[in-house]
């Protein structure tokens, strides 16, 4: 019996290609291309997909084509690929390759209007808000950003001098590590890297799991 393919990374040449793609995003350089996508850009996220699913999820990985319709930029192209997963609570398991190198990042992301609603509530809460400001503090000693798509102001119904604003202005809450172009990234060991950011991310995602949850509302495509 053959085995199977095991995840391997991503390869120099990936990186290139994106870089060559954010100089020239056009059909021809596409066309020109397209072999590094569908050799060596995408299958590498369907073997990490398989090799994280049963721990955290398997990963959605999105089309390359941009949606230009409502967008005075009409470059047609993505300049990164990327795949998410989502867990039991509602939590994103988020992986990205570019030029820049590679995004892991794991929390709620563009948190609907009821889950809003509860998070902040939370927050407002004296005990949960303390405890879920105890837990940012942790990921960011962990050398993890915190990535929040905030209000400039506070949401109404709360005082702009609330002792909790910053995370109040959040509308979506994840953790998240940026890791520039290096040698493991074209090996096994950037699945390493990824799930210790994920990892890094679970009590944020315990917490959110346990006062958010998942949104009722009907789903949107957040990550387009």
């Amino acid at each position: 019996m053959a085995t199977a393919p095991a995840f391997h990374g991503w390869s120099d040449e990936v990186i290139d290609f994106y870089r060559g793609l954010e100089i020239d995003n056009s059909k021809a350089y596409w066309q020109a291309h397209k072999a590094v996508y569908d050799e060596q850009v995408r299958p590498p996220f369907d073997l990490l997909s398989a090799a994280v699913a049963d721990e955290f999820a398997e990963l959605h990985v999105f089309r390359p084509y941009r949606d230009v319709r409502f967008s005075k930029d009409k470059s047609p192209y993505k300049t990164r690929c990327y795949g998410v997963g989502e867990g039991e609570a509602g939590e994103a398991y988020y992986v990205e390759v570019s030029a820049a190198g590679l995004v892991a990042a794991s929390g709620y992301w563009m948190m609907a209007k009821d889950q809003l609603e509860r998070f902040r509530s939370a927050v407002d809460d004296d005990t949960t808000g303390s405890e879920l400001e105890a837990i940012v503090a942790g990921v960011r000693a962990g050398k993890l950003t915190i990535e929040g798509h905030g209000l400039k102001t506070a949401p109404r119904g709360y005082p702009r001098d609330h002792p909790r604003i910053e995370l109040l202005r959040f509308k979506s809450l994840a953790a998240m590590r940026r890791f520039e172009p290096a040698r493991w990234l074209h090996t096994k060991a950037a699945a390493d890297r990824i799930t210790a950011t994920w990892r890094a991310a679970s009590a944020l995602n315990r917490w959110l799991g346990t006062h958010v949850g998942p949104s009722t509302e009907p789903p949107t495509d957040r990550w387009a």
